[in-house]
C-alpha cells in the first residue's frame, strides 16, 4: 500500500517511488532504469508495443518476468526478423512454456512487424511516427498523483495513437494500451510528484531529440 494518499512508497533504499512497483526487486529496476525514460530506437518501440499486447489480461511484472525469453523467441524483436516469420514460427512460438502461448497474440506480433515496415517506409521510422503523438505540454496535469494518474488510463494522444494504428492494420494497439506503451516509452512523464525518479526522466525528456520523419508521407 502507498506510504501516503499520493501513491508513494518508501523502498529500503530510503527513497520513495510510485506505489505500482511494490518491493519486487525486478519491478522496482524497471521503474527506476526503464520507465518513462525516452526511447527512440526502433526495435525497442517494437518491443514494448509488442509486449504490451501480451501484457492484456495480465500483469505487466508477469510480462516483465518473461521478457528474456519472450526476446530470445521473437528473434530479439528485430522487426525485419519478425516480419519474416510464418506458420512454422506460430507453432513453435505455441509450443514455448517461456511465453505467453496465445495464438491471435503471436499472429499479431508477427503482423505488426510487417506493419511496422510499412511505417518505416512511410515516414522513415517507427520512432518519427510515434512521436508524433508525444501530448503538448499544456495537455499535461500540473501534478501528477495516483488519482490523476488513475485517470489517464487512456487519453486523446493515445485514442489518436491507436486509431492511426488500427488504420494501418496494427492488432492488439488500444488506447489503454497505447497509453501505457507512451508512459513506459517516455513520451509522457507520469512517474508522481515527489517520486524519486521524476526529475530524473525530466531531464532526460529535455535533452532527447524526438526523432522526426524523412520521408514525405502521402
Amino acid at each position: 500500500m502507498p506510504d501516503d494518499p499520493a501513491g508513494l512508497v518508501t523502498g529500503p533504499d530510503g527513497q520513495r517511488r510510485c506505489w505500482w512497483q511494490g518491493q519486487d526487486a525486478l519491478y522496482r529496476a524497471y521503474h527506476d532504469d526503464e520507465w518513462g525514460r525516452p526511447v527512440a530506437s526502433d526495435r525497442t518501440l517494437f518491443e514494448k508495443l509488442s509486449l504490451e499486447g501480451f501484457q492484456a489480461g495480465l500483469s505487466w511484472l508477469t510480462i516483465l518476468k518473461k521478457r528474456e525469453t519472450f526476446k530470445r523467441a521473437f528473434a530479439g524483436f528485430e522487426i525485419e526478423a519478425v516480419a519474416r516469420f510464418g506458420p512454422e514460427d506460430v507453432e513453435r512460438l505455441l509450443q514455448d512454456p517461456g511465453i505467453v502461448r496465445h495464438r491471435g497474440k503471436i499472429e499479431a506480433v508477427i503482423a505488426n512487424a510487417g506493419r511496422a515496415r510499412e511505417l518505416q517506409a512511410e515516414v522513415g521510422s517507427l520512432a518519427a511516427f510515434v512521436w508524433s503523438f508525444e501530448p503538448e505540454p499544456e495537455d499535461r496535469p500540473a501534478r501528477l498523483d495516483r488519482a490523476t494518474l488513475g485517470a489517464l488510463a487512456q487519453t486523446a494522444e493515445s485514442k489518436a495513437l491507436s486509431k492511426a494504428l488500427k488504420s494501418r492494420g496494427w492488432r492488439f494497439v488500444g488506447p489503454t494500451t497505447c497509453y501505457a506503451f507512451m508512459q513506459a516509452m517516455g513520451l509522457v512523464n507520469d512517474h508522481l510528484e515527489d517520486c524519486c525518479m521524476r526529475e530524473v526522466v525530466e531531464a532526460e525528456r529535455a535533452q532527447f531529440t524526438r526523432p522526426r520523419a524523412t520521408v514525405e508521407s502521402n
